[in-house]
């Protein structure tokens, strides 16, 4: 599992990323982030490379 990122490094993120965030704001989404990255590193660990997609999307047109 990933471990929780600090306030001070959500704020460097939130820089670099372009965003202009108060300390409020960021105390706000930092539950929240930490949540998302342990949801993501669960995923990965369920999915492999190898697992096929449940269906494929097409942008291509049929002519009819």
């Amino acid at each position: 599992m990933p471990s929780e990122i600090s306030l001070d490094q959500l704020r460097a993120e939130a820089v670099r990323a372009g965003l202009h965030l108060d300390e409020e704001e960021l105390k706000k989404l930092l539950p929240g982030v930490n949540r998302s990255r342990k949801q993501v590193a669960e995923l990965r660990d369920i999915l492999s490379d190898g697992d096929e997609p449940a269906g494929i999307f097409s942008a291509k047109l049929q002519k009819e």
